[in-house]
């Protein structure tokens, strides 16, 4: 499956690259740094704009950043690997628009429609990005080998359609959930349009011969050629009468 059995250096450096970034801006806030919502999305207040670039880097406790950490170098390692010529646009243009379009929502409170203006961070609407646009990009492409990616990204990440969703539909919950579905339809949605937006750029669908029912070339077919190979008495010259020679017979045609 992977290209020359090779497996791209990108594919192994950039998501170690962002997993040390992420556990860097963890360790920092142990130690006190990004206190008060700050490095966080905070929906439509402009001192929540800076958390568009900081906030995947942040997260609540030890089990948020584990629980993104696994799907971030899953994710990143196919991206890289299988998408070479788009991924590092769709990384950085994914991880942009997600936070932007997560400021851009308004904070309402789902189940009372009241305005809750909360705090978002963490690496979970990236997760989303990768996870849609690797989906989504192998259909719209339909080529086998990215479709097989895709069914990968759906056997293992389908269960994240349901993050998309709000908390409080599933459960009853004494406050607000903490976990960010708008982060995570923010994240789909993005990755949904940069897949078509790809869809032409990179590897695409093959066609094969028995595509074409109107072509046959005799070169390409292997049997055919095989059996020439086998049996090449089949296909000797055959024996042919000659030509009369007309000079030879011209004292008979006289006396005609």
């Amino acid at each position: 499956m992977l290209k020359n059995d090779v497996i791209s250096k990108k594919a192994i450096i950039n998501p170690l690259l962002m997993l040390s970034v992420m556990w860097l801006g963890y360790f920092l806030q142990l130690q006190g740094f990004f206190e008060s919502c700050f490095g966080a999305i905070i929906p439509l207040l402009p001192e929540g704009l800076l958390g568009i670039i900081t906030s995947p880097l942040l997260h609540g406790n030890l089990d948020h950043i584990v629980g993104n950490s696994i799907p971030i170098a899953i994710l990143m390692f196919l991206l890289y690997q299988f998408y070479p010529m788009v991924a590092s646009k769709v990384f950085i243009l994914g991880w942009l628009a997600t936070g932007l379009l997560v400021w851009l929502l308004p904070p309402i409170d789902f189940m009372t429609g009241d305005y809750l203006y909360t705090c978002t961070i963490g690496a979970s609407g990236v997760v989303y990005v990768l996870a849609f646009f690797l989906f989504f990009s192998g259909i719209f492409k339909w080529n086998v080998k990215l479709l097989t990616i895709s069914l990968l990204v759906v056997l293992y990440y389908g269960s994240l359609v349901w993050g998309m969703l709000p908390e409080e539909l599933f459960y009853n919950l004494q406050e607000p959930s903490k976990i960010s579905w708008q982060a995570h339809i923010a994240g789909a949605v993005v990755g949904v349009i940069l897949a078509f937006m790809f869809k032409k750029v990179g590897e695409k669908k093959k066609k094969y011969i028995w595509e074409f029912p109107n072509y046959y070339n005799e070169k390409d077919d292997k049997l055919w050629q095989e059996y020439i190979e086998k049996n090449p008495e089949d296909f000797m010259e055959l024996p042919y009468k000659k030509k009369d020679d007309i000079w030879k017979h011209l004292d008979e045609l006289r006396r005609k």
